[in-house]
C-alpha cells in the first residue's frame, strides 16, 4: 500500500482566525480533519486539542502494544476500529474536562474526521459534519452522514431541495466532541482501490462547493494533489469564503 497526500487549511474570506486544525500523520497512515466551535480562540484550541489526542494515542499504541487504554475495547471489533473510535473518544474527554475546569474555555468543542489506512483496507471515523469523500473513476461519494440538525430532518421528513436551501438553522451540529463527557463514534471500513483520492474536509469546503465541482476538480488530469487541494479552497473562497476551509486528500496506490 502506498500513500500519497496533501493538506491546506485557509482562514476564508469572512472569518478573523481559523478554528480548523488538521493533522497528516503520515508514519500511522492517519489523517484528521478538525472543525473548532466556541468562538474567540477556544475552537481553535478544541480542534488543536483533538488532533494532538488522537495522534499522540496512535503514537503511543503503535509503540508499546501494552500501553493501557483509556476505555475497554470492544470485543466485537478489530484491533484497529478500536484505535480509532477510542482515540476520538479520548479526544472528547479531555476537550470536556479542560472546558469544564477553565471558564474561559466553556461551551467550546470541535468536530472531527478520521481515515486510518491499514491492512489494505481504510477505516472512516467521525463526529459532527465534518466529511471525507471518496473518489473512483471519476465519480464523487460521500462516505460519512453529517452529524446535523438538517440532516435530522431531511431523514425524517423527506425534505425537498427547496426545503433544504430555506432551512433556517443548517450550522446546527447535534454531535460533536467536547459537548458531553462521553460521545458516540461513528466508523464506516471500505477496501480502496488503486487510483482512489480520499477527500477530508471542514463544512467550510462543502458548505461552499457542490459535489459536482469538487468531483471536476479532483477529476483534473494533473496528478499534483496540491494544487488540487489550493484549487478547492480556492473555490470556496469564490463562492464566499463564509467560513474556514480545511483539504486533505489522500490517494491510494497499490505496491
Amino acid at each position: 500500500m502506498r500513500l500519497t497526500s496533501a493538506g491546506r487549511t485557509h482562514v476564508g474570506m469572512k472569518r478573523a482566525h481559523n478554528e480548523d486544525s488538521l493533522r497528516l500523520f503520515r508514519e500511522e497512515n492517519l489523517f484528521i480533519v478538525a472543525d473548532g466551535m466556541g468562538g474567540h480562540a477556544s475552537g481553535e484550541v478544541a480542534s488543536q486539542m483533538s488532533v494532538e489526542t488522537l495522534a499522540e494515542f496512535f503514537r503511543a499504541t503503535a509503540e508499546d502494544d501494552e500501553v493501557t487504554w483509556p476505555y475497554k475495547m470492544d470485543k466485537g471489533r478489530k484491533y484497529e476500529e478500536n484505535r480509532v473510535i477510542t482515540g476520538i473518544k479520548l479526544s472528547n474527554r479531555k476537550i470536556f474536562e479542560s472546558a469544564s475546569r477553565d471558564s474561559k474555555l466553556k461551551g467550546m468543542g470541535t468536530t472531527i474526521v478520521v481515515t486510518f489506512f491499514v491492512n489494505g483496507g481504510c477505516y472512516v471515523g467521525h463526529v459532527g459534519d465534518s466529511r471525507v469523500y471518496r473518489h473512483r473513476n471519476g465519480k464523487l461519494t460521500q462516505l460519512t452522514e453529517d452529524h446535523s440538525l438538517l440532516n435530522d430532518y431531511i431523514k425524517m421528513k423527506n425534505l425537498t431541495p427547496e426545503e433544504i436551501e430555506a432551512f433556517p438553522h443548517k450550522n446546527v451540529i447535534v454531535r460533536a466532541l467536547g459537548m458531553k463527557e462521553t460521545v458516540q463514534v461513528d466508523v464506516y471500513h471500505e477496501v480502496p482501490e488503486p487510483g482512489d483520492v480520499y477527500l477530508l474536509c471542514s463544512d467550510g469546503l462543502s458548505g461552499m462547493v457542490t459535489d459536482d465541482n469538487m468531483s471536476r476538480i479532483l477529476s483534473d488530469a494533473d496528478p499534483d494533489l496540491d494544487k488540487k487541494a489550493e484549487r478547492l479552497i480556492d473555490a470556496a473562497n469564490e463562492n464566499g469564503g463564509t467560513d474556514n476551509i480545511t483539504v486533505i486528500l489522500i490517494r491510494y496506490e497499490s505496491t
